[in-house]
């Protein structure tokens, strides 16, 4: 990949960049981690109905079924485990996130630019973002339009010259109103080109 300037590596201060979508992401991976822990509880007590448990309660013996014996402790075991793996899931998902709403970030500030003329900054990602691929391809195509673009320019400034050794003197009656056609149309390609900026 050519690159006509060097590379600029970004340290985000900011961790929460896109806050509706990462929030989304967030509470997809939180309600995953819930759902697990609902469907641990009621296929330990299904599994535990055929069964039957002695226990001693306050100096009693109670004969009760192993579920509603194990159901209390399971529930209060796996609601600690799925608040600490919710919370662990928060920060490795917020952190996930972050690698794909940076470069999206990014990529919508180069859009931006384009959108205004502008070829010449490129998609500046860090090592281990998502994207990097699709950022050097995209960087890529801003070089060769970038490159099209001064080609362009150069052609222009070519048929300027040409035109203006040609001059009004040396064209005859016949070929007067062409060659004024020709010099507004070069005027025009001009402020056309005079947009992008290379």
């Amino acid at each position: 990949m050519n690159n006509d300037q060097p590379k600029t590596f970004y340290r985000r201060k900011n961790v929460y960049i896109d806050k509706d979508f990462q929030n989304r992401f967030i509470l997809k991976f939180c309600a995953l981690v819930a759902l697990g822990a609902e469907v641990t509880i009621l296929l330990l007590y299904y599994l535990s109905l055929q069964s039957t448990s002695v226990s001693f309660v306050n100096a009693r013996v109670k004969v009760m079924t192993t579920a509603d014996y194990l159901l209390p402790f399971l529930t209060q075991t796996v609601l600690v485990v799925t608040v600490l793996v919710g919370l662990g899931a928060i920060g490795v998902t917020l952190f996930v996130s972050h690698k794909i709403a940076g470069p999206l970030f990014r990529f919508k500030q180069t859009f931006k630019g384009l959108s205004g003329g502008n070829f010449t900054n490129q998609v500046c990602l860090r090592k281990g973002d998502q994207l990097l691929e699709v950022a050097g391809d995209f960087n890529q195509m801003i070089v060769v339009i970038r490159t099209r673009l001064s080609e362009a320019k150069a052609v222009l400034n070519a048929l300027k010259t040409d035109m203006n050794i040609i001059g009004e003197a040396k064209v005859d009656e016949s070929n007067r109103k062409r060659f004024h056609d020709c010099q507004q149309k070069i005027i025009e390609l001009e402020k056309m080109l005079e947009f992008f900026k290379t």
